[in-house]
Formats: structure tokens, sequence, C-alpha cells
């Protein structure tokens, strides 16, 4: 890979789980393992003095937990890093409070080698890390527990078009998949996407899916 190599940081409380990612991600070319942490807290001083472009952070960690240190993290930084969860299990309640903390997607600690890569190269680029049937369970729980409101205002702000877009992006599909499905081209698909996430107030596409499930836009189930 050309250019600077993408820099990570590991927050878990496991010394092994921390030894095991570093060793995955520092065979790989283009990939640089810069800090580690092992509460909370301190991941959220290890970022802000390393300023890394991806951090893998554990949902479950002393002091303070995944999600506070990642609200931390984004309120504090003008340019924060990536922020991929790492879960035991995919329908954990924390997975859904840290994407809508504004986690870039969550990845299982049983995943492949291959999978944590590709996850880590995805975020990088500035892409979300979407699993559709399992944030659509946990979003079901989520809303279930939630008293019912209007839909905002935003809702009726979205084209026809885009709220085609903004449901296939809920489906988990890329900016190309939905150039294909819509039989446009990748910069009208990129522009459809950049129009969802303004009008939603999204920082990312994860955030505009958590969204369009709390709205009501689109139904779990």
């Amino acid at each position: 890979m050309s250019g600077a190599p993408v820099r990570v940081v590991l927050a878990d409380d496991e010394r092994m789980v921390r030894t095991a990612l570093r060793v995955i991600l520092d065979a790989e070319e283009g990939i640089e393992v810069v800090g580690e942490a092992a509460t909370g807290a301190e991941a959220v001083s290890v970022v802000r003095e390393l300023r890394p472009d991806v951090v893998l952070m554990d949902v479950r960690m002393p002091e303070i937990d995944g999600i506070r240190a990642t609200e931390q993290i984004l309120a504090t930084l003008s340019a924060p890093p990536r922020i991929v969860v790492v879960t035991t299990f995919e329908n954990d309640a924390y997975v859904y409070d840290a994407l809508h903390a504004g986690a870039a997607g969550f990845l299982l600690k049983r995943a492949a080698a291959e999978e944590l890569v590709q996850a880590v190269r995805l975020v990088a680029c500035g892409d979300s890390l979407l699993y559709p049937a399992a944030v659509r369970t946990l979003a079901a729980e989520h809303t279930a527990r939630r008293p019912a409101a209007g839909a905002p205002a935003w809702v009726a702000r979205l084209t026809g078009r885009e709220a085609d877009v903004l449901r296939l992006m809920a489906a988990g599909l890329t900016n190309a998949e939905i150039a294909g499905r819509l039989a446009v081209g990748p910069a009208t698909a990129k522009t459809h996407v950049a129009a969802v996430l303004a009008k939603t107030g999204a920082r990312d596409r994860t955030q505009a899916v958590i969204a369009a499930y709390e709205s009501g836009f689109i139904t779990p189930g």
C-alpha cells in the first residue's frame, strides 16, 4: 500500500486480547498499532495524545466503559478517529449504545483475522462497518424500550430518491452497490448519501441508519 500507514490504538482490559490484535495488525502492510489502553479512561488519554486514525474499543472496561470513552473522544477532538467497538455478543445492548454514541461500527471478538484487517481498512477510508441483521435486532430492542415519539422534521425533508438511498444504507449497501441498485453513477450515489447525512444530521452512515430506526422511518422487522 502507498501513503502513510493507518495508525491504530487498541483499547481492551485483557492484555491477551490486545496482544493478539497487535500481532495480527502489525503483520499487515499499511497498518501500524501505535498505542494500547487497558481502561476506558486510559483510552481517552492515549487517543488524545497519539491521534490515531482508528480505535478498536472494547465496550466493557474499568473506570469508564467503551461507550463513555467513545463519547468523550468524539466530543473533545476536532478530528476524531474512527472508532470500532469490539464485543463478544452481537446482541449486546452496549453495542447499540456505542453506535448511538458515534462508533463507526462493531466487530465480534470471534471475527477472523482477515475480517479484523478489512474492518480497520474499511473504517479508515471513511466507510461504516454495519451488520444489517444485527443492527435491525438491536434497534428493535432499543426502540421497544422507548416511548413512541413523532417523526423528526428531517423525515419530511427527504426526497423520494434520498429515502430510497437511506433504506439501502440500512440494508448495508456500499455507495457502489447503491449506484448499481438505483442505476445511477457512483458520483450521483455519493451525492445522495451526502444529502441524507446532511438532512439527518448524521456524522456518518452508521449514525444515519440509527436515526432512521429511532425516528420510525424504518421499522425493525
